[in-house]
This record gives structure tokens, C-alpha cells and sequence, in this order.
């Protein structure tokens, strides 16, 4: 791709190299493009918030990567976000990308439960007894290590991930699950947390 096709210096062109008659297909669903935008853009916002970041405090962590009207202008739907660039927020935020995209139904379903995600709160992890969750702390330490995540205040794990803790607590994932609510380790939105 040459740079004549890149468009605008600082702009997310999803466009780049496509012709116009795709270019024009795509601007006459531009309500649903809008509605989709709006709900990306709640997505991100919601797990910008899990992380108790505001907008500033997104340029600051990122060293001024991410510009907060940047992150806005995406969260409003106002802008549009690149897959490539989507990948980026996701890995800044420590969350599968998945976790930011909204759900076929819309944005206001729950995406963990309808993915089986399980967000734990990591803060609260460190108030409970060693000796009673010293499995569960090992295990989202082991994968914060293959993630390289380490500043994170949760952490997703899959459902996959909550049947293999079950097995290492010697219990069902019913009663791991209620033990996890009993702690208060799992994050709101939460496959199993009561406000889900």
C-alpha cells in the first residue's frame, strides 16, 4: 500500500485501500455503523471503568499512548476504532479482546456470562487469608506472568480457567463459585457474580 492511499496523518482510516463503491456501501449503513460504534464504545468504557481509570488517568498510565479525547471520542462512538488499534487498548487494559467487543444482542448484555468470562478483583484477592486462597492467588500470578500484566487491578480469566481452580480447590465450580462471591473477589458483570 503506498502512502497516497493511508489517508490523514492521526486518523484510524479503516478505508485505506478499499474503492469507492465499498467505501459507499459502507457510509449507507451508517446507522447500524453508529449503533455498533456506540455500543464498542460502551464496552470500552465499561472496562475502562472496572479498572477505576478515568480519561486522563488512561493518557497518564499509557505515558500519553492513548490521548483521553481520544479514548472519548471511541467511547462515545464518535470515532472510529481500528481492529489494530482495538488490539492495543485491549492489551494496555490486560483484557482479551473479546472482552471489548459488544455482544450480537447488543451492549447491555453481560458479555462474561454470555462468554464465560470470570473477572477477578485482584485487590481484593490480597484480603483474604493466604492459607485459604493460596491456589487462587498462585494461579492468576501464573497468568499474569504469561500475560506480562502486572499493573492491572483485575484479571479475566475463562471459564476453562474456573473448572481447573475448582479441581485444585478439591470442590464443584458451584461451590468455588460461592466461595469466590464469599470473598467478594469477583469483579461486577462477572459470570456468577450476584449483580450479573
Amino acid at each position: 500500500m503506498t502512502e497516497q492511499n493511508a489517508g490523514p496523518v492521526g486518523t484510524d482510516d479503516l478505508t485505506a485501500g478499499v474503492d469507492d463503491s465499498t467505501v459507499s456501501d459502507a457510509h449507507a449503513e451508517a446507522p447500524d455503523d453508529r449503533e455498533y460504534a456506540r455500543a464498542l464504545g460502551s464496552r470500552l468504557r465499561a472496562v475502562r471503568s472496572q479498572q477505576r481509570l478515568s480519561l486522563h488517568g488512561v493518557e497518564r498510565k499509557s505515558g500519553g499512548k492513548w490521548k483521553a479525547v481520544v479514548v472519548g471520542s471511541y467511547e462515545r462512538g464518535d470515532r472510529a476504532v481500528s481492529v489494530a488499534r482495538l488490539a492495543e487498548l485491549a492489551e494496555f487494559y490486560g483484557v482479551p479482546i473479546s472482552e471489548l467487543l459488544p455482544s450480537e444482542e447488543g451492549a447491555n448484555t453481560s458479555r462474561p456470562e454470555a462468554s464465560g468470562k470470570i473477572v477477578l478483583d485482584l485487590q481484593k484477592m490480597h484480603n483474604i487469608p493466604a492459607e485459604d486462597a493460596a491456589p487462587l492467588i498462585r494461579y492468576a500470578q501464573s497468568i499474569q506472568r504469561q500475560r506480562g500484566d502486572y499493573g492491572n487491578k483485575v484479571l479475566s480469566i475463562r471459564g476453562e480457567d474456573l473448572r481447573a481452580l475448582a479441581l485444585m480447590f478439591d470442590t464443584s465450580l458451584d461451590q468455588l463459585t460461592d466461595k469466590l462471591i464469599g470473598w467478594g473477589v469477583l469483579a461486577p458483570g462477572s459470570m456468577g457474580h450476584p449483580g450479573a
